[in-house]
């Protein structure tokens, strides 16, 4: 396993870093849903595809667009 370190900009435009164990490097929506997870605990379970337009990371776009935050780095740590 690889300890990884997701840097996002919260709803105060503030920096903060969330840490992240796995295989692999998380995808953009991966990180998305951890980080939606960590400011909106209450949110975590709901799904938010939009069938229609068929949107490849539809939680990062909801993060982004609605509460103002932006996933900025996703780096390894050693």
């Amino acid at each position: 396993m690889k300890a990884w370190v997701i840097t996002f900009v919260d709803q105060k435009g503030e920096r903060e870093s969330l840490p992240y164990t796995g295989k692999q490097k998380p995808t953009i929506e991966e990180a998305a849903r951890l980080v939606r997870s960590h400011l909106f605990p209450l949110m975590d379970e709901l799904d938010l595809n939009d069938f229609l337009g068929r949107d490849s990371t539809p939680t990062a776009k909801w993060l982004k667009e609605q509460n103002g935050v932006q996933i900025t780095d996703i780096r390894e740590t050693l």
